[in-house]
């Protein structure tokens, strides 16, 4: 498939529908909670708390332009659970929808590279294979140990890896979530996800303890992930990375290609 808005409404609802499905899972863990979402117009809004990367859009402008009607629904939902308006716009979306927010006093805060390939895949090279790494679908009982592993390989980004403290529980109802550990030599060191919506596997949450890095764990993370994903009736995969960065990087050299690169788009305090 190439890039173009049919694979951009494809790539964007199936991130979506992860995050939603991630609201409904701390919801059901923790019921006191206030995380939530909604949909308008089409457009997926999910409120997980201020600080969540789940707090946002996902889909804006992707059916149709957004209406000021529309806009003001979104907008007055995160209002009202005292979160930021926050929305992940492709640029598939169209300049009428970008001149929209600007018009309303937003502003750009992120971009990033949404990148995608065919889940079909030709055995890892021997140079990058080690024999000593095991990876495997972890079973539900195991999610506190996969939630441990998570949370020290992101143990270098202070924000995430306090995110991730509560992460074990909350998948353990979620649905539609693979979790997958790496090992060497039985312990493990490396950790990721997938989650699967409409035959698209996002790719998320891949992380290394930091002493076992460049070892080859996300390759054979990757590997088995797409494997599944493909026994699955998934034809896409996807995942998204800073532009430029080194994640970008290794995602192109395992055969990924970026589709667009997406500008989160937040509304300045008192606009309006």
């Amino acid at each position: 498939m190439y890039s173009g808005l049919d694979l951009a409404r494809r790539l964007e609802f199936a991130e979506g529908n992860a995050c939603a499905r991630f609201v409904e899972a701390r919801k059901a863990t923790f019921p006191g909670c206030d995380s939530c979402w909604i949909e308008v117009a089409g457009v997926m809004a999910m409120h997980d708390g201020p600080a969540s990367p789940s707090t946002q859009t996902f889909g804006l402008g992707l059916h149709h332009a957004p209406t000021s009607k529309d806009l003001n629904a979104i907008e007055k939902f995160f209002r009202d659970c005292g979160s930021p308006v926050q929305h992940e716009v492709s640029p598939l979306a169209g300049l009428a929808t970008v001149s929209m927010l600007v018009d309303r006093g937003y502003r750009p805060m992120e971009m990033t590279s949404v990148m995608y390939r065919s889940t079909s895949t030709e055995p890892m090279p021997e140079k990058l294979r080690n024999e000593r790494i095991q990876v495997r679908l972890v079973g539900r009982d195991e999610l506190p140990e996969w939630s441990k592993t998570t949370a020290e390989g992101w143990s270098d980004v202070a924000d995430l890896s306090r995110l991730f403290s509560d992460i074990g529980r909350i998948c353990f109802n979620k649905k539609s979530l693979f979790a997958f550990i790496a090992e060497r030599d039985g312990s493990p060191i490396a950790a990721a996800s997938m989650n699967i919506h409409d035959g698209v596997a996002l790719m998320a949450g891949a992380c290394t303890l930091p002493a076992a890095r460049k070892q080859g764990a996300q390759s054979a993370l990757l590997e088995c992930r797409l494997a599944l994903a493909a026994a699955q009736g998934c034809d896409l995969a996807m995942m998204g990375a800073e532009p430029g960065s080194l994640s970008q990087h290794n995602a192109e050299r395992n055969g990924f290609r970026i589709a667009y690169t997406r500008t989160k788009w937040q509304r300045n305090p008192g606009s309006g």
